[in-house]
């Protein structure tokens, strides 16, 4: 890839604007789709995203932003989607222009809902886009953080390596560490899972549970993580590397982690609808603990805090009655 690499970013949030704001340390032009009209001229006149890290300073002059998301695919060749999956199906539908010869690299944290598909297996089944074609960006990185410039760490995960190198360079900056990986099918499900073990921290914190048992919570939550993985795809990785455990503690006992808040508020006794409506940002681990839940009906692996929590959200179970049941069952 030159200079000019053709790069565009597809999603208006958090984690989409701090992509871009990354990007923008080493491009001369970002392409960046959006839906909203309004947040795309605010951007123009005021140089920051109204709706979404909005302390984060960007440059106009540097963005080709487009409501159009055929128009961005159509004349960038590198692909970060950062779509929140509970919307990617009914955004892709928009396209009718082909992703089969792009790179994608994927910055989503969840599931497909409507397929039950991590995003890569998304883009590749549904969209026919090569798995070579497909990559993943992960933390442990959260959107505020960058927005201040405070060091932060991201691996990068592809089955072509030298993808993942190449876009590493436009990424990596004076506050950004990437690392690659080979394991984008791991790390995938580690993103998603993540936020899952989030909402049970927020749901114990909810419900009064300390430090301590937080600590417990999370030693159990990599373990049952890394069963869960090897379930789905056995290879040789090591569950304490960044993208797997650093990423699960970030989300997990961060102020800025939006799953966690999420449980927090079902914890405090929200209900699931009150609690979204009030946050109004998706809590990826809403949906990635059904999928999960499902995939792992199959799978069988041991996953008592995935169980837990989805009895608490999908089942209506009484959080605190489920989580004294949990106390039981961890180590």
């Amino acid at each position: 890839m030159s200079k000019q690499a053709k790069i565009a970013v597809l999603g208006g949030g958090s984690w989409a604007t701090a992509i871009v704001k990354m990007l923008s340390e080493n491009l001369e032009t970002i392409g960046w789709y959006m839906r909203s009209v309004y947040a795309l001229e605010h951007i123009k006149r005021n140089k920051h995203n109204p709706n979404y890290l909005s302390s984060a300073e960007l440059h106009p002059e540097q963005l080709d932003l487009s409501n159009d998301m055929n128009y961005i695919v159509e004349n960038y060749d590198i692909l970060i989607f950062a779509i929140p999956s509970a919307f990617l199906k009914t955004e892709l539908e928009k396209l009718n222009v082909s992703l089969k010869d792009k790179v994608i690299f994927s910055a989503i944290k969840g599931i497909v809902p409507e397929t039950g598909l991590i995003v890569g297996e998304h883009f590749h089944d549904i969209h026919n886009v090569p798995f070579e074609n497909i990559g993943v960006i992960t933390g442990p990185c959260h959107a505020e953080e960058v927005a201040m410039e405070r060091l932060s760490y991201l691996t990068l995960a592809c089955q072509d390596e030298k993808k993942a190198e190449n876009l590493s360079k436009y990424i990596a900056g004076r506050y950004i560490k990437t690392k690659i990986s080979d394991d984008i099918i791991g790390t995938e499900y580690a993103a998603m899972l993540k936020n899952i073990y989030a909402i049970a921290a927020g749901i114990a914190h909810g419900l009064g549970y300390g430090d301590n048992f937080q600590s417990v919570l999370m030693s159990n939550a990599i373990r049952e993580m890394k069963r869960f993985i090897k379930k789905v795809h056995k290879m040789k990785r090591n569950i304490n590397n960044s993208a797997y455990l650093g990423d699960l503690l970030v989300t997990g006992y961060s102020v800025f982690s939006r799953n966690r808040m999420f449980g927090n508020m079902i914890g405090k006794g929200y209900t699931v609808k009150s609690a979204m409506f009030e946050m109004s940002m998706v809590a990826e681990g809403y949906y990635a603990t059904k999928s999960a839940y499902e995939i792992n009906q199959k799978n069988g692996a041991k996953t008592p805090i995935i169980d837990a929590v989805y009895n608490v959200l999908y089942d209506k179970k009484e959080a605190k009655d489920e989580f004294f049941k949990l106390t039981n069952r961890l180590d």
